[in-house]
């Protein structure tokens, strides 16, 4: 991964697919031991055991901006609720309900929320396709939603798992736009620490809830592997690559790398958790990801 030091066109495209790749790990293997490990105790290790990984390498950066973190600390606990909490534990439970591939559709549209609510928000300028985009990625979360039965809508009869993976996915939105407001942003392996631990302090009230009401985190060699699994892949090495695209690219381009996404989730989903492809899947991936690109591609300009 050498050629990820320089910011060339080969880096971009290499950040890109491997970004997409890494991200797409998660919903897979959350699902996959989904029913065996309880899902605040699987965020919850997941990102101490993330924060362990990069420590060694982080420890510089963080007593090097300690007093800007301890300043700042309301800013990198909310992004420790949205990035790590809301979109970690809440995505997990969801998990149990849904599917992978429809987990990861629904977390396509995050591009198009992140324009959406940047315009209403921040004020960010919007163009007419990209509020088509938008609608087309809303439309096809809708399909999602209903499993492609319009008289879900009448009833308002939704499945739980995908409602708590779009409330991720919202949250996720958040996360990256808040990443963005900074004028002089910390080094990447900085920031991602703060971010691990401060989701750390978040989740252990939750965690010690957890065991205690709910049922204990297993001690077994398969929970202990796929949250290794999870904390390596699919959090230091996905957040890590994320976050250098939020940076090369801005947030909207960087967020781009989810509707890709839905790709490798939806095969590897095939391959190792034999879930099948839904028509109401097809459907949905055929509005989310032109959705998505007409909302955050810039058009090529006239000749």
């Amino acid at each position: 991964m050498h050629f990820l030091l320089s910011r060339g066109p080969v880096a971009v495209i290499g950040l890109y697919l491997i970004a997409s790749a890494l991200l797409a790990s998660n919903p897979v293997l959350g699902r996959a031991v989904a029913h065996a490990v309880p899902p605040v105790g699987m965020a919850f290790w997941r990102w101490l055991l993330a924060f362990l990984i990069v420590l060694p390498v982080a420890l510089p950066g963080l007593l090097t901006h300690r007093h800007r973190l301890l300043r700042d600390w309301r800013r990198f606990l909310l992004l420790g609720v949205l990035g790590q909490g809301i979109s970690g534990a809440i995505v997990y439970y969801g998990l149990v309900h849904t599917s992978a591939t429809n987990a990861s559709l629904i977390y396509a549209t995050s591009p198009a929320m992140v324009l959406g609510i940047a315009a209403a928000w921040l004020g960010d300028p919007i163009r007419p396709r990209q509020i088509a985009g938008i609608g087309l990625a809303m439309a096809g979360v809708v399909a999602i939603l209903t499993r492609g039965d319009p008289g879900a809508l009448r009833t308002l009869s939704f499945n739980t798992g995908d409602l708590l993976v779009l409330v991720g996915a919202v949250s996720w939105s958040l996360y990256t736009i808040l990443l963005r407001q900074t004028s002089n942003p910390l080094p990447v392996v900085t920031s991602f620490a703060a971010n691990a631990l401060a989701g750390v302090i978040v989740l252990a009230p939750f965690y010690v809830w957890e065991g205690i009401a709910v049922r204990p985190m297993p001690l077994t060699l398969t929970t202990l592997l796929s949250i290794l699994a999870v904390a390596l892949f699919a959090s230091v090495l996905a957040l890590l690559a994320y976050q250098k695209a939020i940076a090369w690219m801005g947030a909207a381009q960087a967020a781009t790398t989810l509707y890709v996404s839905p790709l490798w989730a939806a095969l590897a989903s095939w391959l190792l958790l034999g879930e099948g492809l839904e028509s109401f899947h097809l459907l949905g991936a055929a509005l989310v990801l032109p959705g998505v690109t007409l909302a955050t591609v810039p058009p090529r300009p006239l000749a």
